[in-house]
């Protein structure tokens, strides 16, 4: 049986769980070991370091801790692993649209653009533990990866 090759949209909820340990860590780390086609945005990577950043501000994370955490997502984004989305224009037109279209799911601002963004990538599948998000994207087309 031939499998089927997805464009899957990593967001900040799934992508931290790769380098902070927490629940479903390992789950997110085996599922997306030896995958291609993943998309990450540089959304989610500033939103990963802003709760990295939150953790040593709250005594969790050392200052060397949050900084290798930092450099090897850095590293990994780098590595061509993901294809980087960037916010453009044309995404936050989409975003928009997407703000104003969406009625039965209460959708948030960066929840728009990361929709956007997974549109941009030509995402089919979309990886979140954020079940507001996850909602979003069903009703928006796109299938949700549940782990």
């Amino acid at each position: 049986m031939a499998t089927v090759d997805i464009q899957l949209y990593v967001d900040s909820s799934a992508l931290a769980k790769l380098y902070v340990p927490e629940l479903h860590s390992d789950e997110v780390d085996s599922y997306l070991r030896g995958k291609v086609g993943l998309l990450i945005s540089e959304l989610a990577i500033t939103e990963v370091l802003s709760a990295i950043g939150r953790r040593k501000r709250e005594g969790e994370l050392t200052s060397a801790a949050a900084n290798q955490i930092r450099d090897a997502l850095l590293a990994d984004a780098d590595s061509g692993a993901f294809a980087r989305l960037h916010l453009d224009p044309a995404v936050h037109r989409e975003a928009e649209r997407l703000l104003l279209a969406t009625t039965a799911v209460p959708l948030r601002t960066l929840d728009a653009l990361h929709l956007a963004l997974a549109f941009s990538g030509a995402a089919t599948h979309l990886l979140t533990f954020d079940t507001r998000l996850r909602d979003a994207a069903l009703q928006s087309g796109l299938n949700a990866v549940d782990i």
